[in-house]
């Protein structure tokens, strides 16, 4: 009687085991018009976090540009109005006239090149060690998709959908299409689950598909230099004859004289340049004031290559998709589950 009553003991236990287990399994029905909702909340809430990343991106740009009008007040524009510096850049423009085997505006071009690295090494890269568009581009992109998936599991408790039903929802929604291969897309699950971002292939495509859509020389230094380099270049040549009419003088008096009337010429430049110093700095600020606002604008707002260009692109491709979905009178793609 008691081996009876065990065997039913065990016989009652496992069938509630076996029915606690088809509990687990069992898939919960979550109606399409609810789904359709979740879509439209999703777009709601990545149209938000885009908001929030553009206030961010904003910010930290207007400290950054603050950071770089520092330093070229302090270094760069002082540097450049110096005496010995432009006759450096005379030594230079001279140089590449010599060279330039006909080419138009080949001294300009070529001293833009040059005075973009100085601007570089004295005033982009040293504020950089702070605070720089590159690292305010991932910051504003990880800042997205935080707030995104914050808001996505709101939307997944307000619905109560099961974790697991949104996670495959999520992997439904394309956030990177670039492909192929294949390595070069992702789903909104792996772009708001992947820690740290730039370790996701796709996001890797992403960054060389914003950077190659940036126009060849619209960088803050390209542009901010490259006026000042023609009118310095077209000054520099137009002070040529005058300095040659000093030279011929020089060599007509004789070897000792000639010592003397040049570097009398010399003092007398270095005197005149000191005097025009003070408008030649006002002008190069001017200068470099105008292009350089004109530049972080762009930097700072063009959809394909600002600092704002990935979550635009992230929220384009997410929307797109959900919208599609809505229009098809559809959940977007469901991956099955899982056994």
């Amino acid at each position: 009687m008691l081996r009876v009553l065990m065997l039913s003991v065990l016989l009652v236990l496992a069938g509630c085991a076996t029915s606690q287990r088809g509990q687990q399994v069992a898939p919960v029905a979550i109606p399409e018009g609810i789904w359709r909702q979740v879509d439209r909340q999703i777009i709601a809430a990545s149209k938000s976090a885009t908001e929030q990343a553009g206030l961010y991106a904003r910010g930290s740009m207007e400290h950054w540009r603050v950071l770089v009008y520092e330093r070229t007040e302090a270094e760069f524009i002082p540097w450049f109005s110096s005496y010995w510096t432009q006759e450096w850049l005379a030594v230079k423009v001279s140089w590449y006239s010599a060279s330039a085997e006909g080419e138009a505006d080949s001294s300009a071009k070529r001293l833009a090149i040059y005075l973009q690295e100085q601007y570089r090494e004295q005033v982009l890269e040293p504020v950089a060690v702070e605070i720089d568009p590159e690292a305010i581009r991932a910051n504003a992109t990880a800042y997205y998709l935080r707030l995104l998936n914050q808001q996505v599991q709101v939307i997944a408790q307000r619905h109560r959908i099961p974790l697991e039903l949104m996670n495959r929802r999520l992997h439904g929604i394309r956030a990177i299409n670039l492909g192929p291969p294949a390595a070069r897309n992702a789903s909104l699950y792996e772009v708001v689950h992947t820690e740290p971002l730039n370790t996701l292939p796709a996001y890797a495509a992403l960054i060389d598909h914003v950077d190659k859509a940036a126009d060849t020389g619209s960088g803050p230094s390209d542009a901010v230099i490259a006026t000042v380099a023609q009118r310095t270049s077209e000054k520099i040549e137009a002070q040529f004859a005058t300095r040659g009419a000093a030279g011929a003088a020089a060599a007509v008096a004789g070897k000792a004289a000639g010592a003397l009337i040049s570097v009398g010429v010399a003092g007398i430049r270095a005197i005149l340049h000191e005097g025009d110093r003070p408008e030649m700095e006002a002008h190069i600020r001017k200068s470099l004031s105008a292009a350089f606002d004109e530049a972080w604008f762009k930097s700072l707002k063009h959809p394909l290559s600002g600092v704002m260009a990935p979550v635009y692109y992230l929220g384009g491709e997410i929307d797109s998709n959900l919208v599609e979905a809505d229009l098809n009178n559809r959940p977007a793609n469901l991956p099955a589950l899982t056994p």
